[in-house]
């Protein structure tokens, strides 16, 4: 006989997580379809290696400053407007970039886009920990996470036909590629304000004695997490584990990004057509989006997350000095496949552990911290790897220091997470 859980909980699933899914997929691709347009727009804004990953990162920077006051905001103002708003106005901003006429331009609409995303992923986090019980954290988090490098795997070849819309209207195709890929943002903005509940008392979709179900269900988990991290939103900036945490964050984004802005770059120097570019660029993010699928359901299932994270965290420093090492361009897209494999495979179970670490304000000030640090990373990669190549003519002496942050990463997961989830439950979030 089917159990209230096993009724409630597919029904959540199907009408929360495919949009927010589809709501990070675009949020991704506007953060790095820049990596593209770089194939034409660098020319065209006179931007060096440098001045590029300089650009590129500095959207990370306004990301890190506003993190923190965007998820508090969030709980101020409900998670239905404030994700809605976010999406609006990135897509605006994103679009805007179609219209920078060098390179301050192209430094100041990076800082604004930033700013205009700040908060999207944590704050979509949060909202996660007010729909689901933290035995399914995992698995939702490993949905949410795959459209990261499916953003990629559809959004390259896209990105790289757009480019041949060169001359049409007097644009260029690196400016129409940020245009109609900015307006996605916009639309799906008004979609979720619509279409998401604030938290499971709010859901008319849901009947009235599921709805009571998931709030009673949801209030105990909130308050064995208050028991055990009886915290104020300033005592979570003073919190070790919050800070082992935030560290590894970094690590991560430091590979993504750092690897995932000049990736396109790198794969065109082999001799490729944009087009060809596009789709030999989107071979890793196809590896990544099976490692995290894989390693999301294996950490729920063990219940188990320092290992899950340590060990592909591990797998991909290894996998980075490879693709710095070697020089074949076969042997460097399968060496850049088995990082992505690796550094995106740890997220789910990292991003676990986050969402079960706090509660109330404080686990939104938390997570939103992470994720601030965690985007420093962000800035931090595409400068290194941009520095790299001005100064030395490679990407390698950027790579080799990639994976060693990796490696620094997964030995800080051995410290952190060594509480288990509660018992894991035989539904999986599609109801199987």
């Amino acid at each position: 006989m089917e159990t209230l859980e096993q009724r409630v909980m597919p029904k959540v699933f199907r009408r929360l997580v495919p949009l927010l899914i589809l709501c990070y997929f675009v949020s991704f691709l506007d953060r790095v379809n820049v990596g593209f347009a770089a194939l034409q727009m660098n020319k065209d804004l006179g931007l060096s290696a440098t001045a590029f990953g300089l650009g590129a990162g500095l959207f990370f920077l306004t990301y890190f400053l506003f993190e923190v006051p965007s998820n508090l905001l969030l709980v101020r103002f409900g998670a239905r407007r404030w994700i809605a708003r976010i999406m609006v106005t990135w897509g605006l901003v994103s679009a805007a970039t179609a219209f920078v006429t060098g390179p301050t331009g192209f430094y100041i609409v990076r800082l604004l886009l930033g700013l205009a995303e700040a908060g999207f992923f944590p704050g979509v986090a949060y909202f996660l920990t007010l729909w689901f019980p933290s035995a399914y954290r995992a698995r939702v988090m490993g949905y949410l996470l795959v459209a990261a490098p499916m953003s990629t795997v559809i959004g390259a070849p896209i990105s790289g036909g757009l480019l041949n819309l060169e001359g049409v209207m007097g644009l260029h195709g690196w400016q129409w590629m940020f245009i109609l890929e900015a307006l996605p943002a916009v639309i799906l903005g008004f979609i979720a304000l619509r279409h998401l509940s604030g938290e499971p008392s709010d859901a008319p979709w849901l009947s009235a004695d599921e709805r009571s179900w998931l709030s009673q269900r949801m209030a105990t988990e909130d308050r064995e997490r208050r028991a055990e991290h009886h915290l104020s939103v300033a005592q979570v900036f003073f919190t070790p584990k919050v800070w082992l945490l935030s560290m590894m964050a970094f690590g991560f984004f430091l590979s993504i990004f750092g690897v995932g802005f000049f990736l396109p770059q790198i794969v065109k120097s082999f001799g490729l057509s944009n087009v060809q570019t596009g789709f030999v660029a989107a071979i890793p993010y196809v590896i990544a989006s099976l490692s995290i699928v894989f390693w999301a359901r294996r950490s729920d299932a063990r219940k188990e997350r320092r290992l899950h994270i340590a060990v592909p965290a591990f797998i991909a420093g290894v996998a980075l000095i490879a693709a710095a090492l070697v020089d074949d361009s076969i042997l460097k897209m399968i060496a850049f496949s088995v990082a992505a494999f690796g550094i995106f495979g740890a997220l789910p179970a990292f991003w676990a552990i986050n969402t079960t670490l706090l509660s109330g304000p404080a686990s939104a000030a938390g997570i939103a911290f992470i994720g601030a640090v965690g985007n420093l990373g962000g800035f931090a990669g595409p400068s290194l790897l941009g520095l790299s190549k001005d100064l030395t003519g490679s990407y390698a002496g950027g790579l080799m220091i990639l994976a060693a942050v990796a490696f620094v990463a997964a030995a800080v997961a051995l410290g952190v997470g060594r509480r288990s989830n509660p018992p894991a439950i035989a539904l999986t979030p599609t109801g199987e």
